[in-house]
């Protein structure tokens, strides 16, 4: 007798055209598919994984993959008319993957959707297992996944921090800044955030321990701001925002400064980028400006987890999440990292295991 398969709803989120200026709710849609919930049978696969999402990350990078660009860029585009891809947490179904096994928990490249079936050898290796369970799965999204691997190369493998030192971190509360303020502070150093809001600006200095921090929209000369706040010039400027702020920033480095460049988030959403006007200071302060993709580092992400989780057992070092329930929930979550809505780690929750 045949075995029944299982066919389910697979409630997804759907790009439904590419994006020129700012996105809106309504360049997406939940879209309600089926899947079966079983593997297809194939006797040449043995490398598909059947998931079940819980939590999906929303992250900046995103913007630029809801554009269709001229030229090859280091991630592909989304494609209208298919379920948008990102950092999430997922459970293992079913799994003919030597790796994996059915139960297991994992983080990785996914679909935002509720359950995604994974066909490539390639797609597969874009998972990491889940090994340490007795810290809240959600942190996978943020602290303990790639936010979290994007401080610790950025920090420690391009800012190259020395003890003493004087380091400024823009877009500061959010999911890569918080730890970089204070990865700053375990090091050692004096650090100084901008975040875009009284809350913000008061979670920064109470709650992540950052020595000073400002609200930028506040500030009518943000030269004058990073001169009130560091007297004798940056060390390191980790750089979240680009535009105005790289330039007032570049005028305040120190000699042989370092910007580890992570994003540039002023930018994404607008049509003629800005320029930026103090570029030679990377000459006269000789300053090293090196940009960096965190898919480079995830080598060390053994060694970054053998320094985290102590801090974090230990409360040494505290993290903020932004939390939206349900994926009819997700274009707004995503949407809000552009206009500032989000406090900390913004992240979707699809189910709970």
């Amino acid at each position: 007798m045949a075995s029944l398969v299982q066919e389910v709803r697979n409630k997804q989120v759907v790009l439904k055209n590419y994006v020129v200026g700012f996105p809106k709710e309504s360049d997406m849609e939940i879209r309600d598919s089926k899947i079966t919930l079983k593997l297809p049978q194939d006797s040449n696969d043995s490398t598909s994984i059947l998931l079940k999402n819980l939590y999906l990350s929303c992250d900046p990078y995103m913007r630029s993959r809801m554009t269709k660009h001229d030229r090859p860029t280091y991630v592909e585009s989304f494609t209208p008319g298919t379920p948008i891809t990102g950092y999430g947490v997922s459970k293992v179904l079913e799994s003919r993957h030597p790796k994996y096994q059915k139960g297991d928990l994992v983080w990785g490249f996914t679909g935002w959707e509720e359950y995604t079936l994974i066909t490539s050898s390639q797609q597969a290796q874009m998972f990491f297992k889940i090994e340490h369970k007795d810290v809240p799965l959600s942190y996978y999204t943020g602290i303990l996944g790639m936010p979290g691997m994007t401080a610790y190369a950025g920090f420690y493998e391009v800012g190259v921090p020395k003890e003493g030192e004087r380091v400024f971190v823009s877009a500061a509360s959010g999911a890569v800044g918080q730890l970089v303020g204070q990865f700053a502070k375990l090091a050692g150093c004096y650090v100084v955030g901008s975040a875009g809001s009284k809350d913000k600006v008061d979670l920064l200095k109470n709650k992540f321990e950052f020595d000073e921090a400002f609200n930028y929209k506040e500030e009518e000369d943000l030269d004058a701001a990073l001169r009130r706040c560091f007297p004798e010039g940056i060390d390191i400027y980790f750089e979240n925002v680009g535009g105005k702020m790289l330039d007032a920033v570049l005028v305040n480095m120190r000699l042989h400064g370092r910007i580890p460049v992570c994003g540039l988030i002023s930018q994404y959403n607008l049509v003629e980028p800005e320029g930026v006007h103090n570029l030679f200071c990377l000459i006269t302060k000789r300053i090293r400006m090196e940009g960096f993709l965190v898919a480079d580092y995830y080598h060390l992400y053994q060694k970054y987890l053998e320094m985290i989780l102590p801090h974090i057992k230990e409360g040494k070092v505290s993290y903020v999440e932004d939390v939206a329930e349900g994926l009819e929930s997700a274009p707004s979550a995503l949407l809000g990292l552009f206009s500032g809505k989000n406090v900390g780690k913004q992240l979707v929750v699809v189910a709970r295991e």
